[in-house]
């Protein structure tokens, strides 16, 4: 859970739930229609890989839609688990003094 209370959420997670489930698909049958190794896609849905280019690519011509969609959920994921860890940044980054 983040600083804001909203959960981060996995691309991986949109693409099990949100695709995957809803058409019955598997990983694997996903994977071959995409062309891509099943582990790429199996770590994806697990939450444990990122959307890449390739990837984002390749969903967007199976699925529809373009491939910004699919890099942006990882962009804003990111972002969010960066900003858990905000408090430790801000005690280790000093600013730059700007000269008056």
């Amino acid at each position: 859970m983040s600083r804001d209370g909203m959960r981060a959420i996995h691309p991986g997670e949109i693409l099990r739930e949100e695709y995957l489930a809803p058409l019955g698909m598997s990983v694997n049958a996903l994977a071959i229609k995409l062309r891509v190794p099943p582990t790429r896609l199996h770590e994806i849905v697990k939450e444990r890989r990122s959307i890449t280019p390739d990837t984002a690519m390749r969903l967007a011509r199976f699925f529809g839609g373009d491939a910004r969609s699919w890099l942006n959920l990882q962009a804003a994921y990111d972002l969010k688990m960066a900003q858990d860890k905000q408090a430790e940044i801000e005690r280790e980054v000093i600013p730059m003094q700007r000269a008056s």
